[in-house]
């Protein structure tokens, strides 16, 4: 059974242990295990657990350096979660606040004649 994306993403955001770690790799892009590590009283190995869920959504990518792992937040997934629900919203409240716009102008040149 295929897993959705967007059910991941909720999945590993429903944790405020790794919303922090998201919160500390986004002020320390390409940082490692141990630096996101020395912000928890926890063991690098919980953190590599914590690091590992946020991989399988796609919140963390990761790479090799030598021995070293370097972290990057990724920012997709959250976007298109918001873009998925906000777009629509989003234009039938910029079109209306378009029309107020044009209403409030047309009173203004009808109060300067």
């Amino acid at each position: 059974m295929d897993v959705d994306p967007h059910s991941l993403v909720f999945g590993a955001l429903s944790s405020a242990t790794r919303r922090r770690i998201l919160d500390v790799l986004k002020a320390q892009p390409g940082c490692s295990v141990n630096d996101v590590a020395s912000h928890f009283e926890m063991s690098r190995i919980a953190v590599m657990k914590h690091l590992k869920v946020l991989e399988g959504a796609g919140l963390v990518l990761s790479r090799k350096e030598g021995r070293r792992r370097v972290l990057h937040f990724n920012p997709v997934p959250i976007q298109e979660i918001y873009d998925r629900w906000t777009t629509e919203f989003s234009k039938h409240w910029a079109a209306r606040m378009t029309r107020v716009k044009y209403v409030v102008e047309a009173q203004g040149d009808s109060d300067e004649r």
